[in-house]
């Protein structure tokens, strides 16, 4: 059976769940590498771009089947020790003081056992450690050189800001790959670490310059909307941005917004307000 598979489909999830499906395996068996992100084609009028997953089986390391022949070797050694025992009996009496020097060194071991049994690190170190783990994995297949910068924004959310040279394969287009990588990262850690948390990347500030040029285009599809008496139907965006076109527009009285359309192609709306309608 092969353990490597090159699949599409509608979103990268379901590219991830076909491949599981194909290759006989649970998601969590998988290495995946995405090579391309749903986009669509010339503004969405020929049709869209499937996502596209390169999907590899994980093979476990036989540590176990190592293990079984040295026990096999370690009982004949038993064997060679009860003679021994007879020829220490007459030796006894010199034994007992050599006993008695041994007992302090147990008392200097026990230290040692309790820096070996220190609990784990705490949730916050494990789940920032796992998120860091899973995108320098990531990296490394990409050959890119990244430092991450970790922010809280708060008790379950996290900014992981990326820095480096040439990454703007990780952004794609209109933020399309950074987002997939995103929903991967918080899928991975939240799986491993059965943690409820969310984690938001940014690649040196791209998502604040983006945020910046959505406000800007929702007021001047506003002014476009108002002018021409007619809705102004945006491209598709995710819930993110959308949230952003709708707080821009949520003071300006002469406009109304609103979403339609599915995932992940659901777009915003710009309507006019009717005279006396407010």
């Amino acid at each position: 059976m092969a353990n490597v598979i090159e699949i599409t489909g509608k979103t990268v999830e379901e590219a991830i769940q076909a491949a599981a499906v194909k290759l006989g395996v649970d998601v969590s068996e998988l290495a995946v590498e995405v090579l391309e992100t749903p986009s669509k084609r010339l503004f969405g009028l020929l049709g869209e771009t499937p996502a596209k997953i390169r999907a590899t089986v994980k093979i476990p390391e036989p540590v176990a089947e190592t293990v079984e022949p040295v026990a096999e070797a370690v009982e004949p050694v038993a064997e060679t020790v009860e003679p021994v025992a007879e020829t220490v009996e007459p030796v006894a009496e010199t034994v007992e003081p050599v006993v008695e020097t041994v007992e302090p060194v147990a008392e200097t071991v026990e230290p040692v056992a309790e820096t070996v049994g220190e609990p784990e690190l705490p949730d916050h170190d494990r789940i920032i450690a796992a998120a860091k783990n899973f995108l320098q994995n990531v990296f490394a297949t990409m050959d890119l050189e990244v430092t991450i910068n970790v922010t809280e924004e708060n008790d379950d959310t996290y900014l992981l800001d990326l820095v480096g040279k040439n990454l703007g394969v990780l952004i794609g287009k209109r933020g399309q790959a950074l987002d997939a990588l995103q929903y991967l990262l918080n899928l991975s850690v939240n799986r491993a670490t059965d943690a409820k948390v969310h984690f938001i990347i940014d690649v040196e500030g791209y998502r604040r310059r983006r945020e910046d040029a959505l406000i800007k285009l929702a007021r001047g599809v506003a002014e476009r909307a108002i002018k021409t008496r007619r809705d102004v139907r945006l491209e598709p965006m995710n819930r993110h941005e959308r949230k952003i076109i709708h707080t821009a527009l949520q003071d300006n009285d002469r406009v109304e917004t609103h979403s339609s359309g599915e995932e992940p192609y659901r777009y915003v709306i710009v309507t006019p307000v009717k005279r006396g309608k407010r």
